[in-house]
């Protein structure tokens, strides 16, 4: 049995240095993240010593300037600061702020900082396809985002379509491995919900469960998962008793509730965001088919610290023995310095999806620096190859060693062994299994590889 790692997370308020833009009722806001004035690493976040990328930064010679090119790799962000996944924006912000940190200390990309910009996506497709429009306005190379599956669906074709890169660090749903990307502009770090599917199903029965209800999002994301998860339990030979569609947008879910208490599960999946997750549970407790009722099972879209004071604020306890499933925050074979080194860059916050909204910007600088050009038209063709069949590195200034000496590189990142398939994904994941303990602090059991 593996030993038990508790992970006793908090939110805490990111230190973020913000400029407001007065852009209207549904405007994002926008930040612009200057360049460090030095391009020394703090030594809590630095790479080992043996892989110190040397002094010169040089880009490579070899590529000529192209249409896109204006020598400035130039990052945004669509990610949630507001709305039903507004937890997961300081995880998620802030390790986009600290790999822009570490590129631009380990020298930039050709000697020149990447610029960032931040813009929110809410949940809501008006937010987002504001500052989808704002960035490609502004010309920017990449989009780190969105971290909701719907949004980025509502913004995706005219990212993609502007020939713009996208990288995902949450989008599970498993639509995106077949989309139509205009020739490889989507990516994503986190492995599809059909892999997650499989490890959550697992769980379900391995804990001696056969009558299950499953109750998800009416969308792309929730309704996939639910799929998956489905056909896992069937696999297994549980039997789905409901499963229930509720309305994203929706406030009240009590008739939702009540269909899964009129087929008396054993065990209740909850496919959710913490908004609504966290109503759906408090309608669960008072119809009699809450935690103390029957097991319930959540996903990484409710796997926050502060959920349980959202389901009850007197009382942190009251999800004890909630079980659930995640992308895991430390898997095997990623950055072992990563964790240590977020702690340190944001304290307090959670780690959720940190490790893979991490790697999104060193993977678009690493494939910039491999092309010799930051025209995301021919990067673009590198971003697959430097996640595999090279030298392994795990830090951006130890690839960009590798880089200038013309050797391939296999970036191992901190969310893991990325080896992206042609999908431009990850083809396995690792998965934490985890729960609620009495205190509301999240426990995580185990890790379990899928694929």
């Amino acid at each position: 049995m593996m030993n038990k790692r508790i992970m006793r997370l908090a939110i805490a308020v990111l230190a973020l240095a913000l400029v407001a833009a007065a852009c209207g009722d549904d405007a994002a806001t926008t930040t612009t993240t200057a360049a460090p004035t030095t391009t020394e690493a703090p030594t809590t976040t630095e790479a080992p010593t043996t892989t110190e990328a040397p002094t010169t930064t040089e880009a490579p010679t070899t590529t000529a300037p192209s249409g896109r090119a204006n020598g400035v790799l130039e990052i945004g962000t669509i990610l949630p600061e507001t709305g039903d996944l507004a937890i997961l924006g300081p995880p998620m912000i802030g390790a986009v702020q600290m790999a822009v940190r570490d590129i631009n200390a380990a020298g930039g990309v050709f000697g020149v900082p990447v610029a960032l910009s931040l813009r929110d996506s809410g949940t809501n497709e008006d937010i987002a396809n504001a500052s989808a429009d704002a960035h490609l306005a502004a010309g920017v190379d990449a989009i780190v985002g969105p971290a909701s599956s719907r949004i980025s669906l509502s913004v995706i074709d005219k990212i993609t379509g502007s020939q713009t890169l996208m990288c995902s660090p949450s989008n599970t749903g498993s639509v995106f491995t077949t989309y139509d990307d205009n020739g490889g502009y989507y990516t994503r770090t986190a492995p599809p919900d059909s892999l997650q599917g499989q490890a959550l199903g697992d769980l379900v029965t391995a804990d001696g469960f056969s009558e299950v209800a499953i109750i998800a999002l009416n969308d792309a994301y929730g309704q996939g998962f639910a799929d998956a998860v489905a056909a896992q339990l069937d696999a297994n030979g549980a039997t789905v008793v409901a499963n229930v569609a509720y309305d994203p947008n929706g406030t009240v879910f009590d008739a939702d509730v009540q269909k899964l208490a009129d087929a008396a599960p054993e065990a209740v999946v909850l496919i959710a965001f913490p908004d609504t997750g966290s109503v759906i549970l408090q309608a669960m407790i008072e119809q009699g088919i809450g935690p103390t009722a029957v097991q319930i099972y959540l996903t990484d879209g409710t796997q926050g610290s502060d959920l349980p004071t959202k389901v009850d604020p007197a009382n942190p306890g009251v999800l004890d023995g909630v079980r659930g499933t995640a992308p895991s925050a430390a898997p095997p074979g990623g950055a072992a310095w990563f964790l240590d080194a977020f702690a340190e860059f944001a304290p307090g916050t959670d780690t959720i999806f940190a490790a893979y909204a991490y790697d999104c910007p060193i993977i678009f600088a690493l494939a910039a620096a491999v092309a010799g050009t930051d025209d995301p038209t021919v990067w673009l063709g590198e971003v697959n190859g430097v996640t595999k069949d090279g030298e392994k590195c795990d830090s951006f200034a130890a690839c960009l060693a590798l880089i200038e000496a013309g050797v391939d590189i296999d970036y191992d990142g901190a969310s893991g062994l990325l080896n992206f398939v042609d999908a431009g994904e990850p083809g396995a994941g690792f998965y934490d299994v985890w729960f609620f303990d009495a205190e509301g602090a999240i426990v995580v059991e185990s890790t379990v590889p899928v694929g």
